[in-house]
């Protein structure tokens, strides 16, 4: 019991937060990857982490002006707290089962046209349910891991979900469509076929991996992809209906956002027979993951919306 008593004493001295600092610098291999994925500051991580050095009269890391590495007792710190940190998770979860209502917070990472497609829906629909939960939602076009990244689940594309998680279809089939503003047609060749996008400016959509978005198309059994070429390149899809709307050239955007524009007359869909609605958004988590009361919630109301 007395060495019980001397660990009790030690961890209370402890700030929750200088070891939450000293693990996430650890499983992000630096400061500022760490700040990322916690969405704290680098300075408040190093300064958690040298309180907790200062504490435990001990050197966790050896830094440089480019990395930070483990020293032996910052390894075997690591080594020995991630499983306790383990249990106390699975604790916590399991007094979550025992709430009436889930009462836990759920990161999310998602693609920024899936967070806003499933915004309402999806995201407040499930807030305004369970009253005691909490999302924290990240946009992010890159595909994250989401272990390391620290997330619960993701929202992307079904064709861009890796096949080892699960997927919950959500928001039902998605479309992308050719539009341009009626003053760039009256003055632009005519645009009856794909092959014509290539007498327009086609205005570009950049990926976060640098590559250009390619436009899909697909009639009657045929499906293809097309890299079209134009002279301005963005990398945000509000950015290109602006673009189009301001009569610059020809987009490639989803129908959801481009409705309101479509409503108003202000741009004009081109190609319509050339793309057709394809599967749509899901849900993504890890396979054999322990899920939080919380998460459980969430994946069954997304479920619901399918």
């Amino acid at each position: 019991m007395a060495r019980s008593d001397e660990i009790f004493r030690t961890i209370a001295q402890l700030a929750p937060a200088e070891l939450a600092a000293f693990l996430a610098v650890v499983e992000h291999g630096g400061y500022r990857a760490a700040a990322r994925a916690t969405g704290s500051s680098p300075s408040a991580l190093s300064h958690a982490v040298a309180g907790l050095e200062a504490r435990l009269k001990v050197q966790m890391f050896i830094r440089t002006t480019r990395n930070v590495s483990l020293t032996e007792a910052g390894e075997r710190f690591a080594e020995a707290l991630r499983p306790a940190l383990h249990h106390l998770g699975a604790a916590l979860d399991a007094l979550d089962d025992f709430s009436d209502q889930p009462n836990s917070i759920i990161r999310i990472n998602a693609s920024a046209v899936a967070a806003e497609v499933v915004m309402v829906p999806l995201i407040v629909g499930f807030l305004r349910r369970h009253p005691q939960m909490r999302i924290d939602l990240r946009s992010d076009d890159a595909l994250i891991d989401l272990a390391s990244g620290g997330f619960d689940c993701g929202l992307r594309l079904i064709e861009r979900v890796p096949q080892e998680m699960v997927a919950v279809p959500v928001g039902g089939q998605q479309q992308h469509i050719v539009v341009a503003a009626p003053s760039y047609l009256h003055d632009a060749p005519p645009i009856r076929t794909p092959a014509d996008l290539a007498a327009q400016d086609c205005i570009q959509l950049r990926l976060a991996e640098a590559a250009r978005l390619r436009w899909d198309f697909a009639r009657r059994g045929e499906a293809f992809s097309l890299q079209t070429e134009g002279r301005l390149v963005l990398d945000d899809a509000r950015l290109v209906l602006a673009a189009a709307r301001a009569g610059f050239g020809v987009g490639y955007v989803s129908r959801a956002a481009a409705a309101a524009d479509l409503a108003a007359g202000r741009l004009v869909q081109v190609l319509a027979e050339w793309t057709p609605p394809y599967p749509g958004l899901a849900l993504y988590y890890v396979r054999h993951r322990q899920m939080s009361a919380g998460m459980r919630a969430f994946v069954a109301f997304a479920r619901g919306l399918a």
